[in-house]
């Protein structure tokens, strides 16, 4: 393709990238380094003949609105906000390793900070649910692949109920399954005879519910992809493996896999964005006391009557930051073999 051919076929996708891809990383990553101003106080002395003279605090409202007009971003603060205590919590961070007595005190001190706690659920989150995800979508598929034809449409349309549900709408349905007074719920209580038993009181039983649900709800996509793929397996290869005596878990693992695994990769790179800014199951379980993310403390940070966008600038910046090193694995890796075909 000519220069001039490619530039004005790029130029639409160019466009609307630049808009809305790199400007809106632009102004987040400007908002993380200014902070609000602080409103310009005054001191006002009251005199009277009985009480004598007091002196009294209030806020300038008008040096304030000239302020802010005049510096409408706020005021240049630089990294502070990434090295404060509600983001990397250099200072805390420090302080915890020196009192520390040994590596459980200083994790748990860490684990006690709002970014790091919501990092280590991230993280957790997304290496256990991605493989998962991914190893049930392509059970799925190869089960859905060996029936009968008149059944495959009945059990790929069953298989595509998760996506179906809206995510946060699923995560409420299987919060109130779990519920003390639903049918998951419920049973559990009669299976432990404890009338107090509860999933929702646990950190670790709400972190296992989480990442049940995320599989259940991401694993449908794995499968439709995987599915696609199996329809373009070469037959030739299966039946040359078949002659040879190759078992069915052989003809999987020496022919199907490597055929998907441009698709596998595809898959992981999608689930491992999405996972990381995992927010719906967060929320629909409510369960902010036992388990939150970097997308809920942005929730939480532009929620409310106080909206502090500099905070939520910061942590966005941060999750971009966490996201790009978590696909550039994958990314190496898909450039690699590119090459090599190449």
């Amino acid at each position: 393709m000519k220069h001039r051919t490619f530039f004005w076929f790029f130029l639409p996708t160019g466009l609307a990238m630049l808009l809305f891809i790199a400007m809106p990383i632009v102004s987040v990553v400007t908002q993380s380094v200014f902070a609000p101003h602080e409103a310009v106080l005054k001191t006002v002395e009251n005199c009277t003949p009985l009480v004598g003279c007091t002196k009294e605090t209030t806020i300038d409202q008008e040096a304030t609105r000239e302020i802010r007009e005049a510096q409408p971003l706020g005021r240049f603060v630089g990294l502070d906000i990434y090295l404060d205590r509600g983001h990397l919590a250099v200072v805390e961070v420090a302080e915890a390793w020196q009192v520390s007595e040994d590596w459980g005190a200083f994790w748990s001190k860490l684990f006690n900070l709002p970014l790091y706690r919501a990092l280590a659920f991230t993280l957790t989150y997304t290496f256990i649910v991605t493989p998962l995800l991914i190893v049930l979508g392509l059970m799925i598929a190869l089960a859905v692949n060996s029936l009968h034809q008149r059944l495959k449409g009945l059990m790929i349309f069953f298989s595509l109920l998760p996506m179906i549900v809206t995510p946060l709408i699923g995560s409420l349905i299987l919060f109130w399954m779990v519920d003390s007074r639903g049918i998951i719920g419920s049973a559990l209580v009669s299976l432990a005879g404890d009338p107090n038993f509860s999933l929702k009181a646990s950190t670790g039983l709400t972190w296992v519910m989480l990442i049940i649900y995320g599989i259940w709800n991401s694993a449908p996509f794995a499968f439709v992809v995987f599915y696609a793929g199996l329809q373009t397996l070469p037959k030739d290869q299966i039946e040359a493996a078949q002659i040879d005596g190759a078992s069915r878990w052989q003809q999987i693992k020496y022919v199907v896999v490597p055929h998907l695994m441009p698709l596998v990769t595809f898959v992981a790179l999608i689930q491992l964005m999405d996972n990381f800014r995992v927010f719906e199951p967060v929320v629909g379980f409510n369960a902010s006391a036992h388990a939150t993310s970097l997308s809920w403390i942005i929730f939480n940070d532009l929620g409310g009557e106080t909206r502090q966008l500099s905070a939520a600038s910061a942590t966005s910046v941060l999750t971009i930051i966490g996201v790009a090193i978590l696909l550039s694995p994958v990314l190496v890796r898909t450039w690699r073999d590119f090459k090599g075909k190449a």
